[in-house]
């Protein structure tokens, strides 16, 4: 195996590694723009330019092509959107350039150490037997040092090289892994980001101008890869910070068993954030609530999706306190509710229910603000709880509208869920939520009794719409959130 350091003076490329394949004409992009001219005439030509005149077309020829695919594969990782999609397009424009025919490539994690590798031809066992290499042989530990790290790596065969650990040598073998290139993806600013190793299937080598293909090509690739990771950091924190806004565990309570579901769209997608509730009150009741607030005012888009979820936790802390105060009137505490997010969040909308249950005598009272109606799953089948038709808090200039009371059986299952799983189970609003009403009536009595399972069971059973449908935009943009409450 050969290193290549920074500080190692590259030697000039001889003629035959100019005529290699793979390198059209011989000219790569590192040669200077200016062309031979009678100077450069070989001897023996007695000075006649008609000899050296098709060399001459054919290293033009050759810089056109290497820059022609060196800015086509760049211009391919330009238009890659994500962290994924572009690890994807370095190891395939890595393969290309240099013509190989695996890849493996991580990211250094913020901690020190390669994070989950990526591959390219390899499948999960064998990236799995690649991370078993222990970190002095790995050749991906080596591109990763923030000290004396090469700037290349290569190994003409490494099953046969000595220089090769035993473990990697093993695996090379078993996985038939013959030649491997390797080439860290590192900025001045940031310092080591990622490493790639590409693997050929048979012993080889690539050429020299493949080589510096490659290496020109890792060179854009890695401020414009620091830029995802950053923003991938960022967007991690953020997710993070959000579900901590939300409950970390539900409330036992005797007579009602609690489940909930949240699947969170991601906030470069989201236009609102959603939020549940399930808060036991000072008398032995509970008020369970669950809603969506959405941007910075009619119209707002997923720009305003991390603003929604900072004052969905300020909504849900102040509705928890109204809770506490008058949680047995329903409609008193939506009421509170708007009028705070008139007066403090007056760009905000945010649509909500809220249920006061009485578990020994299932009892329930609950009111809604432009929100979803409720289901109730019984022994017989599933029903709407159809709430009065109002506004979503924040729209009129005074919110107001009656509560709904009802009771229970035993064994029924009260669920409150939020518009973005409705539009995902249909292709319209209304369409949606009566295909989640018929998927709950129709659950396996197993399920049904089950609120955890149920809730598992709803979310199975409403996929993603089709990509053309009216609906698979909100399924990207919309959170997907599940109450259940079953009276025991």
């Amino acid at each position: 195996m050969t290193e290549s350091h920074p500080s190692t003076s590259h030697p000039s490329p001889t003629t035959a590694e100019l005529c290699e394949p793979g390198c059209p004409g011989g000219l790569t992009v590192l040669d200077p723009p200016g062309l031979p001219g009678p100077a450069d005439t070989p001897e023996g030509t007695g000075g006649d330019l008609a000899a050296p005149s098709g060399t001459v077309q054919d290293r033009l020829a050759g810089r056109l092509s290497d820059i022609t695919s060196l800015h086509e594969h760049t211009e391919r990782l330009a238009r890659a959107r994500g962290l994924t999609a572009t690890l994807d397009a370095v190891l395939a424009s890595g393969a290309a350039l240099l013509g190989a025919d695996r890849g493996v490539l991580v990211t250094l994690m913020p901690g020190g150490g390669p994070g989950q590798p990526v591959g390219l031809g390899l499948d999960r066992a064998s990236l799995g037997a690649l991370e078993t290499v222990p970190t002095e042989q790995s050749l991906l530990a080596m591109l990763l040092r923030e000290r004396d790290r090469p700037e290349q790596l290569h190994s003409a065969d490494l099953a046969e090289d000595p220089a090769i650990g035993d473990r990697l040598r093993e695996l090379a073998v078993h996985l038939g892994l013959g030649g491997a290139f390797g080439l860290p993806l590192a900025t001045i600013e940031d310092g080591p980001l990622a490493a790639a190793v590409w693997f050929y299937d048979r012993p080889a080598s690539p050429t020299g101008c493949r080589r510096e293909l490659a290496r020109r090509y890792c060179e854009t690739a890695a401020p414009l890869l620091a830029k995802q990771l950053e923003a991938e950091r960022v967007l991690r924190t953020t997710e993070a910070l959000r579900r901590g806004l939300l409950p970390d565990r539900l409330p036992r309570q005797d007579g009602l068993r609690l489940a909930a579901r949240l699947v969170p769209a991601g906030l470069d997608r989201s236009c609102g954030s959603d939020w549940y509730d399930a808060i036991p009150l000072p008398d032995g009741t509970v008020g369970l609530t669950v809603g969506s607030v959405f941007g910075d005012g009619p119209g707002a888009g997923p720009g305003s999706a991390p603003g929604a979820a900072a004052a969905m936790g300020r909504i849900r802390a102040a509705l928890r306190a109204y809770a506490v105060l008058e949680g047995e009137d329903p409609v008193s505490v939506l009421g509170d509710l708007e009028l705070l997010l008139k007066t403090t969040e007056p760009t905000r909308t945010a649509t909500a229910v809220y249920a006061w249950i009485e578990p020994e005598e299932r009892r329930v009272t609950l009111a809604g603000a432009g929100h979803c109606p409720p289901i109730l799953v019984g022994r017989h089948g599933a029903e709407f709880v159809e709430t009065s038709l109002s506004a979503p808090l924040g729209m009129l200039a005074c919110w107001e509208a009656p509560g709904v009371e009802f009771t229970a059986e035993r064994g029924d299952t009260l669920l409150l869920y939020t518009e973005g799983l409705a539009r995902r189970c249909g292709p319209t609003l209304h369409a949606g939520q009566a295909n989640l009403r018929r998927a709950a009536a129709d659950a396996p009595r197993d399920v049904r009794i089950d609120p955890d399972r149920l809730c598992a069971h709803l979310l199975a059973v409403c996929p993603e719409p089709d990509a053309g449908s009216a609906s698979s935009a909100g399924s990207a943009t919309d959170d997907l959130m599940l109450l259940g409450a079953r009276f025991e």
